[in-house]
């Protein structure tokens, strides 16, 4: 097959958590809408970026990928299978396909397993290696492929440090041959000298084996180096997709245009027009009605606050979700009020 086509393609996949229908500070409510409609594709050997702020929904929608979590609505399509029809034991064949790597290389491996139990261990779940000694050659193998030497197999996590734990994570992920990786926030929990080492390896690995990333993070600087195309989110919703070039270079949402003005420039010299957003992310249990992103946006008018602008192609393959997308810097309106509180969007958040 060719390397072009899709591999994963999910078509308005929603969740909604239930908050047993308590009451909020505004009004009654029946849930919360962390996922919104999410359309997108992703190519056999492409690394797919997903960004936003804290609390819009981007690990939510990673984990609703891999069936980690049900959706409410909506479908996962990978090879022609739809991953939300399928029964558990269906689902159980299809993980080997799927692996995720995650945030926190302190939590996600147990500390009373050996590295080469923690490896292991996806090996012997799909009846791929038979045999203690096949299976230690094998561990051996993948540590190598990561960077770590073999004879840290019989040592615990906790021996580590946290850039180390997280190529234990890797190791455990490609362990089953995957053709699909969540990797969410993978570099944000390490140090920014391990960082570049992590996304790296990371790119490495997927020219060797070939697969796609659904590659997860808030830090605009490192998906610049690892991304293919990148999807921006807002509350649940994706509001722009496009090639990376497109995405950097000409930025058609005005939430992805004040993301890229808080990237810090190596030159202090360089001039930059910084972006400053009015508020808070609003909570997604009390979404804006209209646009979600109007409470913020700098060139908001009357027709952002009652209607919500599709996911609209603006150039071949380059899609934005506003009512005057346009890749131009935008106008920042001075404050409504003095006692506005402005926030800037910074490119690392906590």
């Amino acid at each position: 097959m060719s390397a072009s086509e899709d591999l994963i393609t999910i078509a308005g996949l929603g969740k909604t958590f239930s908050d047993g229908g308590g009451l909020t500070f505004t009004r009654p409510t029946g849930g919360v809408r962390a996922v919104d409609g999410v359309s997108f594709s992703v190519k056999r050997g492409e690394t797919l970026a997903l960004v936003s702020e804290s609390g819009c929904g981007k690990s939510t929608l990673g984990r609703l990928l891999l069936r980690l979590i049900e959706p409410t609505d909506g479908s996962v399509t990978i090879e022609g299978r739809d991953l939300t029809a399928l029964t558990p034991k269906e689902m159980r064949a299809m993980r080997a396909r799927m692996q995720m790597i995650f945030q926190d290389p302190y939590g996600s491996l147990s500390p009373r397993r050996t590295v080469a139990e923690i490896v292991a261990e996806p090996l012997e779940v799909f009846g791929l290696v038979k045999g203690s000694r096949n299976k230690r050659e094998r561990v051996a193998e993948l540590l190598e492929q990561v960077g770590l030497s073999p004879t840290f197999m019989d040592r615990y996590p906790r021996q580590f440090s946290g850039g180390q734990r997280q190529r234990i994570g890797i190791a455990r992920a490609i362990s089953v041959n995957p053709q699909f990786i969540v990797a969410d926030e993978p570099v944000s929990a390490l140090d920014v000298s391990v960082q570049a080492q992590i996304v790296n390896l990371m790119q490495d690995l997927q020219e060797q084996r070939h697969f796609s990333y659904l590659f997860i993070a808030h830090d605009l600087s490192v998906v610049r180096h690892i991304a293919d195309r990148v999807a921006v989110m807002y509350l649940g919703r994706i509001v722009e997709l496009g090639p990376k070039a497109r995405i950097y270079g000409q930025p058609s949402h005005p939430y992805t245009q004040a993301l890229l003005s808080a990237v810090p420039e190596p030159d202090p010299d360089a001039p930059k027009a910084r972006i400053i957003l009015s508020g808070d992310v609003p909570s997604p249990a009390n979404v804006p009605s209209g646009c979600s992103f109007h409470t913020r946006c700098p060139i908001a008018e009357d027709i952002c606050r009652t209607t919500r602008p599709p996911l609209a192609e603006t150039v071949p393959g380059h899609f934005a979700a506003c009512h005057f997308a346009k890749p131009n810097p935008i106008p920042v309106k001075p404050a409504a009020s003095a006692l506005q509180i402005e926030t800037t969007v910074e490119s690392s958040l906590p």
